[in-house]
């Protein structure tokens, strides 16, 4: 992963990562608005709703444009499609992983589990490792 993406995964990540600007997204989503709008919706001050936009807007996933006195917000969902990409990529993986998992641990592969070992060659995965083998 290079380090644009990586940096772009973190403010979203950061971004998303609070319920008070998941909510303005979610407001955003049904369409545009003013600031004064979004900030009517939240039991805080305008200041610390702008405070949240700006986080969204250095993630990019909030536009402002400016209409005479009225600042409206606008929704990007770009950067969210690349962490839904990135957390794809990880459910694939895990996905995959589990079903081994089940397979060896239900029998389904017959005597032996998925990987072909049998249930006394099994890594016990709850095991604490000893400090000879965290070398």
């Amino acid at each position: 992963m290079g380090e644009y993406q990586a940096a772009t995964l973190d403010r979203v990540f950061g971004a998303i990562s609070d319920p008070t600007r998941r909510a303005i997204l979610n407001r955003l989503a049904a369409g545009d608005e003013r600031v004064t709008e979004v900030a009517s919706n939240f039991p805080i001050s305008l200041n610390s709703v702008s405070k949240h936009v700006r986080v969204l807007e250095q993630a990019g996933l909030v536009t402002r444009t400016i209409q005479g006195r009225n600042h409206v917000l606008s929704l990007n969902a770009d950067p969210m499609a690349e962490a839904a990409e990135w957390i794809d990529h990880y459910r694939a993986f895990w996905t995959d992983r589990l079903a081994a998992l089940d397979r060896f641990v239900t029998g389904a592969g017959g005597a032996t589990g998925a990987t072909g070992a049998t249930p006394a060659d099994a890594t016990d995965v709850t095991a604490t490792p000893t400090p000879e083998e965290h070398s």
